[in-house]
């Protein structure tokens, strides 16, 4: 029998004037005592038993079971459930917030360990109001890359600053880094070290003495005058940091065209590919005496090199292997020096736009020499002055793949002597 089957004798009789006769059923509207007001049974409503019915929660069990409902009809009436699935969501959330600060919070600490690694050089950059080229094509950007020559058995750039002393040594090897402004590819113009230009204040001398009279700032100002090309930047890495940087991607792979002997550092190198160390990759760089074109075959060697480490760096696994990679900025923020106009907010934007950037997007060149002659004692190389004007012009007008397309004569990165 239902709670509502009131065929018994005991059943009470309906309230005068109820329109809905005896044992028929009754509408949605009326199915449901309201708060207050007694049932037509007599039994005194559940306070909140009609919200409850409405939002279809009232009939399920709560968290004290069956124990709160007492005996009888009464006890049918328990708490609604409370769903966890809320909670839980909310748990998860709060959880990957954390884990996304966390990481947020390596990737910045990361960010400003590379950033403190690098060796700013106060005063490297010409003085305002210097004479200098007139400002680049606007989105271009210009670096002067020098290579330290010196021997000294810690680093000289980056975190061995204190070794590197402008002014008290040459320079092994200086490139001009071309950047255009959509950044879809790069030029790196090599000078030959004994290239014979003039040195603003000391005349014409070897390009790499102007490393040794005045530093940064003077070797700058040499190129500027040079070129008619402004530089935006400086940079200056000790092959000791080539060496690391060698060792944290686990070698590179070059290819030597032909077997040779070095007699200065008793190295022979036979023809074939051949996968260096950081200390066989420094001993390559370094190579200069019985190459069969002497120091230009070293500037070749150079730009294989630095081509390979990109190409290595890029696609060797590196960028995916967060350990490695690691391993690499580390190395590579520690061996470098650049002028102390270079934020790490720039660098930072540097990276970025370069992140396209493949090794086979790199062309390197070599400033056009005419040859090698002696000034006094010395052995010079070169230059020819007309066809290296043509280079600095397309550098200056941003037109750098026209040139090399009726130019094409530019240094891959095959194999090298």
């Amino acid at each position: 029998m239902t709670p509502r089957d009131h065929s018994g004798p005991s059943a009470s009789p309906p309230p005068h004037g109820d329109p809905v006769p005896h044992g028929a059923p009754r509408p949605p509207w009326e199915g449901a005592p309201q708060e207050g007001v007694p049932h037509e049974d007599g039994v005194p409503p559940v306070p909140g038993a009609r919200g409850a019915a409405a939002s279809g929660f009232g009939v399920l069990g709560g968290d004290g079971g069956a124990d709160e409902g007492g005996d009888g009809p009464a006890g049918d009436h328990r708490r609604p459930r409370r769903r966890r699935w809320p909670r839980v969501l909310i748990a998860v959330g709060v959880f990957l917030a954390l884990v996304v600060a966390g990481l947020g919070g390596l990737i910045w600490q990361r960010q400003s360990s590379y950033n403190g690694n690098i060796d700013r050089i106060k005063g490297a950059m010409p003085e305002a109001g210097a004479r200098r080229p007139g400002p680049n094509v606007t989105g271009t950007e210009n670096w002067l890359l020098v290579g330290s020559d010196s021997r000294a058995d810690a680093a000289t750039t980056g975190d061995g600053g204190a070794v590197w002393q402008p002014g008290r040594q040459r320079t092994d090897t200086i490139m001009l880094l071309h950047l255009p402004a959509d950044r879809r590819r790069a030029y790196v113009i090599s000078f030959p070290r004994d290239s014979w230009v003039g040195i603003p204040g000391y005349g014409n001398q070897k390009i790499n003495a102007a490393f040794s009279f005045g530093g940064p700032k003077l070797l700058i100002e040499t190129v500027e005058a040079l070129t008619g090309i402004r530089v935006d930047h400086y940079g200056a890495i000790d092959f000791a940091g080539f060496k690391s940087m060698t060792d944290a991607l686990g070698g590179v792979t070059v290819d030597i065209k032909q077997s040779v002997y070095d007699p200065a550092r008793k190295t022979q190198w036979n023809a074939g590919r051949q996968k260096l160390d950081g200390e066989r990759a420094l001993l390559f760089v370094r190579q200069r005496y019985n190459l069969p074109n002497g120091d230009f075959d070293r500037i070749r060697r150079q730009q294989a090199f630095l081509g390979a480490l990109a190409k290595q760096a890029a696609d060797g696994g590196t960028v995916t292997n967060p350990l490695k990679l690691d391993r690499f900025l580390s190395a590579f923020t520690k061996s470098i020096s650049v002028d102390d106009g270079v934020s790490g907010g720039k660098l930072r934007s540097l990276a970025l736009s370069l992140r396209h950037l493949h090794a086979s997007d790199v062309t390197f060149l070599t400033t056009p020499y005419r040859g090698t002659g002696t000034r006094g004692r010395q052995s010079v190389v070169l230059l020819d002055q007309a066809k290296a004007k043509a280079l600095f012009s397309a550098v200056k007008t941003a037109e750098m793949p026209e040139y090399v397309r009726r130019h094409p004569g530019g240094n891959t990165l095959g194999t090298v002597s």
